[in-house]
């Protein structure tokens, strides 16, 4: 430790001030902590007792949040510790605005560009792959409106997930970003949304705007209602209309609109298994879910909205014209479904977010299935 450092700490150990004063102290200690990382490079102990005699409270300031979410790996930088790999090499200071847009958890971004894909997929001319421009196009506003969305709804539930176990690190219920940071970053995704969309024909431009109102309503449900679920299923899934109108000049409703309903049908299973979660602290807080609504009785449930997605995929494919393949994803997709039913276990919370992020491979099955289907029809 340099002179500097050991007079820094000596210093602020004589500012120690008497017990009863516990905010104070604890600032203090969080100052003598930087100073000793700072001069060691190695972490201080955040449980150190005040010089009170009692445990000081914990104070969630930014700076050390930052801290504590990051690692350095070497002098003047800092590395995200995270399994992805686009977290684990931005900037330090953009962590939190990632975190936001919940680019560290991707699967919601698989669920709304999914059935974006499946419409565009089922659009496409026989004996063709989809279009790949247009593909891209839809998976990068699925990035940006699930973000943009994760954002509003933070800001909606800033309060709220405080109060849940699961969701109090989130940087708004943290206090790592502000609203007014929040604020910013979706005025930002909202305008590169809108860029994308103008890629598009005046019909997707129409069916696209008109899908703000539910985006931004989504949040407020799980306050006024048990189903949730079934919003977010309306707003998810609006991509399954959309990418159709975009690939092909306009909805063939016999088709999308099927298709929609089994979108919605789906989430209704995946994000009540994903509510499971939460039903403990959502009780505490005053949050209604179908996770909640269901209670004992959510597998029963599960088999019937399994029972209308297949109908309706069923009902899609007919008036598309679909032939077996296509049928074989719907068979591959039912099957993931029914496993998913099965074995999870709602009263254990890492098996729920398991069997939720396993849905990116239950949509895949009938994305391969569609894109092989138009492919092999010419033949």
């Amino acid at each position: 430790m340099s002179v500097h450092h050991m007079a820094t700490a000596a210093f602020i150990k004589r500012l120690r001030v008497k017990p009863g004063t516990e905010i104070m102290n604890s600032l203090l200690n969080l100052l003598h902590t930087g100073v000793h990382e700072q001069a060691t490079g190695e972490p201080s102990r955040d449980d150190a007792p005040s010089t009170s005699g009692r445990a000081s409270p914990s104070l969630k300031l930014p700076l050390v949040l930052h801290r504590r979410m990051s690692t350095k790996s070497s002098p003047g930088r800092e590395v995200y510790k995270s399994s992805n790999w686009v977290m684990r090499n931005l900037p330090a200071r953009l962590v939190p605005y990632a975190q936001l847009m919940r680019l560290d958890k991707p699967i919601g971004t698989w669920l709304l560009a999914l059935p974006c894909f499946w419409s565009i997929s089922l659009a496409t001319v026989p004996g063709h792959l989809p279009d790949p421009v247009m593909m891209a196009l839809f998976g990068t506003g699925a990035v940006l409106l699930r973000g943009a969305g994760c954002t509003i709804n933070d800001l909606w539930d800033r309060d709220l997930d405080s109060r849940v176990e699961r969701t109090r690190g989130r940087p708004l219920a943290a206090g790592t970003l502000t609203p007014h940071d929040a604020i910013g970053l979706l005025a930002l995704q909202l305008s590169l949304g809108l860029l994308i969309l103008l890629q598009l024909n005046d019909y997707s431009k129409i069916l696209g705007a008109s899908s703000l109102l539910l985006v931004g309503t989504y949040p407020l449900m799980k306050r006024i209602t048990y189903w949730p679920q079934a919003f977010l299923g309306l707003t998810i899934n609006w991509g399954a209309m959309m990418g159709y109108a975009a690939a092909a000049g306009a909805c063939d409703w016999s088709i999308v609109l099927p298709l929609y309903g089994a979108g919605v049908a789906w989430t209704l299973v995946y994000d009540t298994i994903y509510a499971h979660q939460d039903k403990r602290d959502d009780v505490t807080a005053g949050v209604k879910s179908t996770a909640l609504l269901f209670g004992d009785n959510s597998k029963t449930w599960f088999t019937g909205f399994g029972a209308l997605m297949a109908g309706c995929l069923t009902t899609a494919g007919m008036a598309a014209g679909a032939g077996t393949p296509y049928y074989a994803g719907v068979g591959a997709m039912m099957a993931h479904m029914a496993w998913q039913v099965w074995t999870v276990d709602l009263s254990n919370g890492p098996d729920c977010m398991a069997k939720f992020t396993s849905n990116k491979w239950a949509g895949g099955f009938l994305l391969v299935g569609i894109v092989l289907d138009r492919l092999l029809a010419a033949a």
